[in-house]
């Protein structure tokens, strides 16, 4: 037993020395936070599709995302092979609601041969930002896909420091949710700066919005544009409050509110009570800071939506653009009821408001965002049909920086260090490693986007039309989305001029694909 007395200490050593090697490195924060122990999961993991092939749950059961979509987003993060194989394991046949993209054999563009390219090629937005009302600081977003409104205090700030950083890497645009803008979000990105109903950051003492706190924040920091929040699709309606446990040093000062005391959001905006003061206050603040300014906003009664708008169309006031979020719910913590059924889903909540701005004919004037579950290649192409121009991806960019959707966001215990302020599990998340993950996955859902619509015929996602997806009924029957959704023609599509130009700057952009040498009969 000579060999057992030297082999336990040894074993002891070299666990001990691969727990040293998990606390140290900045890869992975699981193993950082719990080390050892976190390589369980990557073991199991390993192994999953031998386990679930007999026991447990398949690619396509788990929810809010599927394994399959995980998958797609953690390989496209570290820049691995995100093909599948054998097929889709897809219900195709049996699943009444399942969108098929349909292809063109012959189209203006041509999807380039090698798989790799364009995954670095602009995709900017359709339209320009502001440009219809006249903004002084309109724009062209440099990409369709931007990242979500997440505040600093639902996540971590190594979490908002990683997303920002990775937006400047990606060149998109970094929301900054509600709870206003934080030392973490100055690090390159630049952002969208978003007034909830607390108005944190530019608020005085009082809690009331104080104006010359906007400006002096949009003067202090890359924001190029202004979003109100009336509402989002985790908890429509309702207000928030970040209990005064978690109301640190620095969330107080990011948010201009007392240390160590209840944060209270309300469920109603001060500064506006209708329609009508609403646009005034859209006005004001696009007149006193110059930058375009929109809504964002869950769907339920539609009767906002139509007084909007014929104020809109009556007045000349307007928003520069929309975001619809879906009731699929979100980031934020919310009661099951809310969750589960509060407002429309995002198909069916957009495409409703879409038809009341395009039945008064504004909506070229407007730019549409989406948001819920569109940070995957098939929802985004959709949405893009039905007439977003871009699409705002929140929990797909958790995952890419670590989320495992452990589902721990309202409780403060996040495993990965994402959605907590518990200080031993942020330390486990490393701002520059996992920015280059949140990069890689906003380039490649970009370049997804631009093969599907190069192999619809078209040379941006935003000329994707609704003739160009069937929506299954079933195993034997399909119905265009135009039809589904009861589109009128050209609806779904930025105006002819915004095609022109947007099609003449991919096709500067992007390269394209073509066929081998033709034989001499073919030529002649």
């Amino acid at each position: 037993m000579r060999w057992a007395r030297h082999a336990v200490p040894a074993a002891v050593a070299a666990l001990a020395a691969v727990a040293t090697r998990d606390l140290l490195q900045r890869e992975h924060a699981l193993r950082r936070n719990f080390p050892l122990l976190g390589r369980a999961r990557y073991l199991l993991e390993a192994i999953g599709p031998e386990l679930r092939q007999y026991i447990v749950a398949g690619n396509n059961e788990e929810r809010p995302f599927t394994r399959d979509q995980r998958r797609w987003v953690y390989a496209s993060a570290k820049q691995q092979n995100n093909y599948f194989g054998f097929g889709t394991d897809n219900d195709i046949e049996f699943t009444p609601g399942y969108p098929v993209i349909k292809h063109r054999t012959f189209g203006r563009a041509v999807p380039a041969s090698t798989p790799t390219l364009g995954h670095e090629v602009r995709l900017p937005c359709a339209k320009v930002l502001g440009a219809a009302r006249g903004r002084t600081r309109a724009f062209r977003p440099e990409s369709v896909v931007n990242l979500s409104g997440m505040s600093f205090g639902s996540l971590s700030g190594p979490a908002v420091e990683a997303l920002n950083r990775g937006a400047a890497i990606a060149g998109c645009l970094h929301n900054t949710g509600e709870g206003g803008l934080s030392p973490y979000h100055r690090h390159g990105g630049e952002l969208i700066f978003q007034l909830g109903t607390a108005y944190f950051g530019c608020r005085d003492d009082r809690g009331r919005f104080d104006l010359a706190r906007l400006k002096d924040v949009v003067a202090g920091a890359p924001v190029r544009a202004l979003e109100i929040k009336l509402s989002q699709g985790a908890k429509p309606s309702l207000g928030g409050l970040l209990p005064a446990a978690k109301v640190s040093a620095e969330i107080a000062a990011t948010r201009g509110i007392p240390v160590g005391k209840d944060c209270v959001s309300p469920s109603r905006h001060a500064e506006f009570s209708d329609c009508d003061s609403l646009l005034d206050w859209v006005e004001l603040l696009a007149a006193e800071t110059g930058l375009p300014v929109g809504i964002k906003s869950a769907v339920g009664d539609l009767d906002f939506w139509t007084e909007l708008t014929d104020l809109m169309r009556d007045t000349g006031r307007g928003v520069d653009f929309v975001t619809i979020d879906g009731g699929e719910g979100g980031t934020g913590a919310a009661p099951l009821i809310f969750t589960d059924s509060v407002s429309l889903p995002f198909q069916q909540g957009f495409t409703r408001v879409y038809a009341t701005f395009a039945e008064r004919d504004l909506h070229e004037q407007v730019v549409f965002v989406g948001s819920g579950k569109l940070g995957l290649p098939d929802n985004a192409t959709v949405a893009f049909a039905l007439g977003c121009d871009m699409v705002a991806v929140g929990r797909e960019a958790m995952l890419a920086i670590g989320c495992i959707q452990a589902q721990k966001c309202h409780a403060d215990s996040c495993p990965t260090g994402v959605a907590t302020q518990n200080a031993w599990l942020t330390r486990g998340l490393d701002p520059a490693s996992k920015a280059v993950r949140a990069a890689h996955y906003v380039k490649t859902l970009r370049r997804d986007l631009l093969k599907v619509a190069e192999a619809c015929g078209v040379e941006h996602p935003g000329l994707i039309d609704t003739d160009a997806v069937e929506i299954l009924g079933g195993r034997t029957t399909s119905t265009p989305l135009r039809e589904v959704y009861g589109y009128r023609p050209q609806w779904g599509l930025p105006s002819a001029a915004d095609r022109a130009a947007i099609a003449d700057l991919m096709s500067q952009e992007s390269p394209q694909g073509g066929s081998a040498t033709p034989s001499p009969t073919a030529q002649t």
